[in-house]
């Protein structure tokens, strides 16, 4: 257990110190100990088989000792002395090794292990150093910007609590920044704590920036030494704002398009190539010879044609630095005659016509009940089937959005026209007689039998398309009747009437209405018809001709064959008179 020395032993130790001898071949020893860390420093003596005891001190700077530990051989106890800043610091192991936990710089000082026999004291000194690592360097109190050709303080690098003192560097982009005057000013400085004796190390840094330095790193670093050699701890990097003069000048539009349209908004938006960038500018207007000032963005709305020109922007107090653009505002315009609602006549004549006035060729497309037609109309005698929407649309392809559109709605109105066929069954116990209309607005067709005037509801109609439909009806007359066909619409009443015998009688069939496409095909099939019997009709007078001719020559040799014949019957009645002669 440690207890402290007593007065007598004291004064024993120091008479026999003034004896103490340096053991030969022991020179200085250092032990280095960082900071906080236990310093641990062996004796470096042989324990003598006589040793008494053993005991470590240290010297003060006027070379007095002071006495901090205690060790007999004999009873294997240790005694640590009353010094305040090593107290409950102190170990001191059986081979004489004293370790000093919490290493401080007040730490560094000359400690000798003393081993006592009872002749002679023999002593081994050992130097202590300790090492304090200083803070990571940090750039402070650096320059919000920096401006190009002028010194300008940048900031400065701090880096605390170092022992012993360091060396700050700074680096631009890695490299180091060595002092040039009027370029690269550092200026180092460094304090020492009083109290924990401990460095701080300062260097600001002046420097001249050019536009080379836009978005350079800075950055700086300490240099110290620890308990192994000389360290280096960085900082972390500083990007700068670099102030300059513009020295160009541009103009955009926006929003950006390949193309520009009457009642776009557009706006002009001049900037410059300084930092920071200049906030107001003059923009100068086609056909305006005074500048308009303003921010760096001028509104044009709801352009016109007339808008197309040049546009131009400057700086303010330097007007001879100007920036310019083209504007072109593409126009389409689409005009259709006749438009809106229409209503003719069936058989009337319709001129249309749909022009354009573009900036650029414009195409043209026409639609009929939205569906694309492969020329313009054209209407020589308006038919049913004319009727309809129309839609004359234009665009420009090269300018998005640009495109125009008028519509035409034609109506072809027509007074009821009628027309009546009738059907025998093939059984023959029916006959369906079929009335044909034609007109619009659609007229309303009536079925009733002359004379009664009754109304046959039984009726079924086709579906009505291009002005045309039908209504039939199936009946089995036991006598003659006569159907009456009543259509009507807004423009006229029409009647019709037909007579149909009686079942049993048989009569010829009417044929029926086709429609636009059979007719179309009826058509197609008729002047087939005519040009085989124009064929026939030729080839029937070729052989006419050859029949003719073939029958004259016949009569010719007809003539000579009667008289050859006559010439026989004379002969033979001039026979017959002979044998009744002879007779």
């Amino acid at each position: 257990m440690a207890s402290k020395a007593s007065p007598s032993c004291r004064l024993i130790f120091c008479l026999l110190i003034s004896a103490a001898v340096l053991r030969p071949g022991l020179g200085w020893y250092t032990v280095n100990s960082a900071y906080g860390d236990t310093i641990t420093m062996p004796c470096r003596l042989d324990v003598p088989q006589s040793l008494m005891f053993g005991k470590w001190k240290y010297e003060k700077p006027d070379g007095s000792p002071v006495f901090i530990a205690f060790r007999s051989s004999t009873k294997k106890s240790v005694q640590y002395d009353d010094v305040p800043e090593y107290k409950d610091r102190l170990s001191l192991s059986e081979n004489y090794t004293l370790s000093i936990s919490n290493a401080k710089i007040s730490d560094e000082k000359r400690f000798v292990c003393m081993l006592v026999t009872e002749d002679n004291v023999f002593e081994a000194p050992t130097v202590v150093k300790v090492f304090k690592q200083p803070s990571t360097p940090e750039i402070v109190n650096k320059a919000p910007f920096l401006e190009t050709e002028q010194l300008k303080k940048l900031g400065e690098c701090i880096s605390k609590d170092s022992y012993p003192d360091g060396n700050i560097t700074w680096y631009r982009n890695g490299k180091v920044l060595q002092p040039v005057e009027g370029v690269v000013v550092i200026i180092f400085k460094k304090e020492m704590d009083p109290v924990t004796q401990l460095y701080t190390m300062t260097s600001s840094l002046e420097y001249k920036t050019t536009k080379a330095d836009i978005q350079m790193p800075f950055a700086c670093s300490v240099i110290y030494y620890g308990p192994t050699g000389q360290k280096t701890l960085q900082s972390e990097q500083a990007v700068f704002d670099i102030y300059y003069p513009t020295e160009q000048v541009t103009m955009q539009v926006l929003p950006p398009k390949t193309a520009i349209k009457e009642g776009d908004n557009i706006t002009l938006k001049c900037l410059g190539n300084g930092n920071p960038p200049p906030e107001e500018f003059m923009f100068y207007l086609p056909g305006q010879p005074e500048g308009i000032r303003s921010s760096n963005t001028y509104t044009l709305t709801d352009v016109r044609r007339n808008a197309t020109g040049d546009y131009k922007c400057s700086l303010i107090d330097k007007k001879s630095m100007i920036a310019s653009t083209a504007i072109t505002v593409h126009y389409l315009d689409l005009s259709l005659s006749p438009s809106g609602e229409v209503t003719k006549q069936i058989g009337d004549t319709l001129p249309v016509s749909c022009t354009t006035s573009a900036s650029r060729n414009a195409t043209v497309v026409w639609m009929k009940d939205n569906i694309r037609l492969r020329s313009s109309p054209s209407f020589s005698s308006l038919h049913y089937q004319d009727a309809g929407n129309y839609v004359c649309e234009t665009a420009l392809q090269e300018v998005e959005g640009l495109k125009k559109r008028e519509s035409l709605t034609l109506i072809v109105e027509g007074k009821p026209q009628i027309k009546m066929t009738k059907k025998t069954d093939p059984s023959g116990l029916s006959k369906t007689i079929i009335c044909h209309v034609e007109g619009f607005p659609k007229p309303a067709i009536q079925w009733t039998i002359t004379g009664s005037g009754s109304v046959i509801n039984q009726a079924k109609e086709s579906p009505y398309v291009n002005g045309r439909y039908y209504s039939k009806i199936i009946i089995s007359p036991e006598e003659n009747v006569t159907l009456t066909c009543t259509a009507e619409n807004q423009l006229e009443r029409t009647v019709n009437s037909l007579n149909v015998s009686a079942i049993s009688i048989p009569e010829h069939d009417e044929a029926d209405e086709r429609s636009d496409e059979n007719r179309e095909k009826v058509n197609d099939q008729a002047k087939l018809i005519v040009g085989i019997v124009v064929g026939l009709l030729l080839a029937a007078l070729v052989a006419g001709v050859v029949y003719w001719l073939y029958m004259k020559k016949s009569k010719t040799a007809s003539k000579h064959v009667n008289k050859d014949l006559g010439n026989m019957e004379e002969n033979k009645k001039l026979e017959e008179n002979n044998h009744k002669t002879e007779a």
